[in-house]
């Protein structure tokens, strides 16, 4: 088949939870003989290598250049608030991934229209509007997220009550599109029942949803090889992209709620945060002792080396935590939220711990860091959960329902 790959990001390196699924994805379908013409926004740290990477993966790839702005997102807000449309989707109305698209369609035509998250669909029913007569391509929509769940959660975990109303208002606005915007597409895939179950609750009507797949996010399990940790493993580690709202607000939870009763404990293991835009009262915490933020890093090697214990505690979300997968690969005990290991499978006690109170989260990282026997069943048990449920050799056979060789 011929498929027109709408994505947000271009995925790679596969670096982040949605350029993992959208990566392997694109491994399946092009090694299945499917010829996808990748179209993606881009941005400043996508490298020329990058893109040649992807190219050797796909018939074709284009890039639009991302405008991202303090003074466009204020517009952005504006014209949000002003009208039916969410703040995400008004965000990245590009008119040059309008004109790329017309463009390519007026090139030549495609069997299916990918849109990969909920901000590609405009660009994808676009597509479909600019498709020749009579060419009709199949529409599906990989959603990622129940994108008007991140919000909604949000919201609850703000103390501003300006904040907490937009963010209110983002997800009722959210919700609705979401919904409207699934009934518009031939195929909707789902990355978790749980994801699929809260959007057919907000339509009352599970019929909606019945044609649906759940196509979990996976990971390569040969490429991310259990890490051997050093006999003194010291670090707690947290990773991912604080530029996310539910990251920083997770990681600064931990880090004043949590954080002082595993130093009690603990006082040699350091606290290490990973990932960009770490919050300013963690950078300034950085003595090489207790709190480490180190920003992007390309190589994780070292530090992966010297965690005891990874650490998800997150408040907010939606879709699966691809951190708690990667962490599992690479031989790491973990100690999750709920809401952070949702749309998971896993088994609290063996292959990761769950917690969700202050006491109960740092008990739970204390009892990791003072009890070696523990971690290692937690790791043990965890890498096996990745090699059978999370391998996207195995588990993304699922995408030939969507697009038959």
């Amino acid at each position: 088949m011929k498929i027109l790959f709408l994505s947000q990001l271009v995925p790679f390196p596969p670096d982040a939870g949605p350029k993992v699924r959208s990566y392997h994805t694109i491994q399946y379908l092009s090694g299945n003989g499917h010829h996808v013409t990748l179209l993606a926004f881009k941005r400043k740290e996508d490298s020329i290598q990058h893109i040649d990477h992807l190219k050797d993966l796909c018939h074709e790839v284009h890039t639009v250049e991302i405008k991202r702005s303090r003074l466009r997102d204020i517009v952005a807000l504006i014209r949000s608030v002003l009208t039916s449309q969410p703040f995400l989707i008004v965000r990245d109305d590009v008119k040059e991934m309008h004109l790329k698209i017309e463009e390519l369609l007026k090139e030549g035509s495609y069997d299916a229209i990918h849109a990969d998250q909920l901000w590609m669909a405009p660009y994808a029913q676009l597509a479909l509007k600019n498709s020749a007569p009579g060419s009709r391509p199949r529409l599906v929509l990989d959603q990622h997220n129940a994108v008007y769940l991140i919000p909604l959660r949000l919201s609850g975990n703000n103390s501003n009550p300006f904040i907490r109303a937009l963010l209110s208002l983002e997800s009722r606005k959210l919700a609705r599109y979401e919904l409207a915007i699934c009934r518009q597409f031939d195929c909707v895939i789902w990355v978790s029942e749980e994801d699929k179950k809260a959007l057919s609750s907000v339509a009352n009507d599970d019929a909606d949803f019945e044609n649906d797949l759940v196509i979990p996010i996976c990971v390569d399990p040969e490429t991310n090889q259990t890490i051997s940790p050093s006999a003194e493993a010291f670090r707690v580690t947290f990773l991912g992209g604080m530029h996310w709202p539910p990251n920083a607000q997770g990681i600064q939870w931990f880090y004043q709620n949590v954080w002082p009763f595993v130093q009690k404990k603990s006082p040699n293991s350091v606290l290490t945060v990973i990932g960009k835009n770490p919050p300013p009262a963690l950078s300034s915490e950085q003595d090489g002792s207790q709190v480490e933020a180190t920003g992007y890093v390309d190589d994780l090697s070292s530090y992966l080396q010297e965690t005891a214990v990874f650490i998800v505690p997150l408040h907010a979300g939606g879709g699966m935590r691809v951190k708690i997968v990667d962490a599992w690969s690479w031989g790491l005990p973990v100690v999750s939220t709920a809401i952070g290991a949702e749309g998971i499978t896993f088994d609290d006690g063996q292959n990761m711990l769950i917690a969700d109170t202050p006491e109960e989260f740092a008990d739970a990282v204390i009892s990791v860091l003072h009890n070696q026997e523990l971690a290692n069943q937690l790791s043990v048990n965890g890498r096996r959960s990745v090699e059978s449920n999370y391998d996207w050799r195995k588990v993304y056979k699922l995408w030939d329902r969507v697009y038959p060789r």
